[in-house]
């Protein structure tokens, strides 16, 4: 995991307050530049659903990438640490910590343990953002969230930008009809024959959502 991932993990950007920060707001991108301690180096921080950043060497005109090795040290090791403490500031001043990495399942999450009293299992130290959540009656899942490159669930993207899903169990035999549902798409790392895997980008609204969760709970 990149630094900038490391550090905005579980966290959701308030945009309104990149600006108020001093982010500059280009088409859909917002944009940082400001100077490190040493003054030669600059940073560069961009945001258009996640943040990326470049620090250039002014003096010798190019971009400088030492930076991003993990335990460096020296000069390396310094402006590493001074680039962390520019994007925890960020974080601190222009996020909030969440349990999710979207609104949308943070509203799902309390639709659940507000109807059905189930709450998150994280149960893989390997896998952080993803969780379960299962029936306490019959100990059956009916809802597996995570984090996945967009690509990989949207076989028709390029886009390795990283987006929350959620995986709900459906009738089989509705199974073709479901999938022809725009933000619908075949099961990842789930039984295709009857889950399927829903992109928490608002594509379908919160209670279209839920309405799955729910046939989702009643089909376990």
């Amino acid at each position: 995991m990149n630094i900038e991932d490391e550090i905005f993990k579980k966290h959701i950007v308030k945009e309104n307050l990149l600006e108020k920060y001093g982010f500059k707001k280009i088409d859909n991108k917002f944009a940082l530049e400001t100077k490190l301690s040493k003054e030669d180096f600059k940073v560069l921080i961009e945001y258009d659903g996640k943040f990326n950043g470049k620090i250039f060497d002014i003096s010798a005109d190019e971009e400088y990438t030492n930076f991003r090795i993990e335990n460096s040290n020296g000069f390396s090791a310094k402006i590493r640490e001074e680039y962390i403490n520019i994007l925890t500031d960020i974080r601190d001043k222009c996020a909030e910590k969440q349990l999710f990495k979207t609104q949308q399942m943070q509203n799902i999450c309390k639709y659940i343990t507000e109807k059905y009293n189930d709450f998150p299992e994280f149960l893989w130290e390997k896998l952080p953002d993803y969780c379960i959540f299962r029936n306490k009656k019959n100990k059956k899942w009916y809802a597996v969230v995570g984090t996945v490159q967009l690509n990989k669930v949207d076989k028709s993207s390029t886009s390795a930008k990283i987006v929350e899903i959620i995986n709900v169990k459906v009738d089989k035999d509705k199974i073709q009809e479901i999938l022809n549902i725009n933000g619908i798409y075949e099961a990842y790392h789930m039984n295709k024959k009857n889950w399927v895997t829903i992109i928490l980008d608002k594509t379908l609204t919160d209670s279209e959502i839920i309405k799955f969760v729910d046939e989702s709970y009643n089909n376990i």
